[in-house]
């Protein structure tokens, strides 16, 4: 069986535990602007209709009793750390797949109980050590157990029998499926498909005619067949970080010294975990709300921030900047399938296979390792 844990409104729920006077009232957390999103809401602020990535100024309308805090990221993450270590207790085949949610294979844990008793005590014990409520599903195959987590939130307890599984597929409704979003529920209800027991009514070969490669999954799920296992080490796919803000900005001087920042954070996560990058991603979110996207392969893998820059800039130039901008990002995907030794001979020739802006960018994470982050800034992020 397949456990999936899920904390519950995880953000607002550390910030009402470290602040005891936000117990029972809603917490918004997401920046005090009216210019950022809501990265979560406690369930008080849920009762208002304020979720995850609405604007901060339309959650102030729904809201305007609201507690609205700036996210405290590496807060989170120490909490976060607490939690997998009371789930990697239990058992060590654990995926963690975001900061608040893992999944577990409890097969071989009989130590520990039944799947259920397995499910109570891991609730129990987040409770009584971190002090936060957690919902958990229970199911034989992967995607149901994340759907049994979030069937009684918060605080719920859901398991999903193997001889229950046939009856629970035939009346799942598609939407409840991951991946399936509202553009993609809209064109599987045109083909007649609501619920996931429709897909029976369709071959293989015509679900993934009509849908592509996501049809080949949908018809084994709507079969009762879901290969996805935990995962011990879930690859890390692609890195990027962004920013809303402070006001609109239309010069693109000014928005290449936001690039500046992002390409230098994702330049250090990469090097932290010693993965190279082939493709740089620039994200826009223009005033109207409008998103796009640009992306640009590089010569050869990476994980100098300068040379992320390079090819973020580049994006910014070839585009018709129109309107004004009010988020900017950069991202960093294809990356290398072997981690790279970052500790290297620093003064090394340049025969020993590291170029010349990786050299320094490992300088600098070694400066900034022993002395902090803000050591040393490059003068492009001084001033206004």
């Amino acid at each position: 069986m397949i456990i999936h844990v899920d904390m519950d409104a995880f953000f607002a729920s550390v910030e009402q535990l470290d602040n005891p006077e936000f117990s029972g009232k809603p917490v918004i957390v997401g920046g005090t602007s009216n210019r950022g999103v809501v990265a979560a809401s406690s369930y008080e602020a849920r009762k208002f209709g304020v979720y995850s990535a609405m604007p901060i100024f339309q959650a102030r309308q729904k809201c305007p009793q609201g507690i609205f805090i700036r996210p405290r990221g590496f807060r989170y993450k120490e909490v976060s750390i607490q939690v997998m270590s009371i789930l990697s207790s239990f058992t060590p085949v654990i995926e963690q797949v975001s900061i608040d949610e893992a999944f577990m294979d409890v097969a071989g844990c009989a130590i520990f109980g039944t799947p259920y008793e397995i499910g109570v005590k891991i609730k129990q014990s987040v409770k009584a050590e971190v002090s936060l409520n957690c919902s958990v599903g229970i199911a034989p195959l992967r995607f149901l157990a994340k759907i049994a987590s979030d069937m009684d939130k918060p605080d719920g307890l859901t398991v999903i029998a193997p001889d229950e599984v046939a009856a629970f597929i035939e009346t799942l409704p598609v939407s409840k499926i991951s991946g399936v979003g509202k553009q993609t529920a809209m064109h599987l209800e045109k083909m007649g498909i609501a619920i996931l027991g429709d897909v029976k009514k369709y071959t293989r070969e015509k679900l993934v005619a009509r849908l592509g490669k996501y049809g080949n999954r949908l018809y084994e799920l709507g079969n009762g067949i879901d290969r996805s296992e935990v995962n011990v080490h879930r690859p890390v796919k692609s890195i990027s970080t962004e920013e809303t803000l402070a006001k609109d900005i239309s010069d693109k001087d000014r928005l290449k010294k936001y690039l500046l920042k992002h390409s230098e954070d994702v330049g250090r996560q990469l090097r932290q975990k010693g993965r190279k990058a082939r493709t740089v991603t620039l994200k826009i979110k223009h005033s109207d709300f409008k998103q796009v996207t640009r992306q640009t392969k590089l010569p050869c893998y990476t994980f100098s921030s300068e040379k992320i820059y390079q090819a973020a800039v580049n994006l910014l130039e070839n585009y018709p900047l129109s309107k004004p901008v009010r988020l900017i990002g950069v991202g960093a995907s294809d990356l290398d399938n072997k981690k790279q030794a970052v500790q290297m001979d620093l003064f090394a020739g340049s025969d020993g296979g590291v170029e010349k802006w990786e050299k320094v960018d490992t300088i600098v994470d070694a400066i900034a390792e022993k002395f902090g982050k803000d050591v040393i800034t490059k003068a492009g992020l001084t001033g206004d």
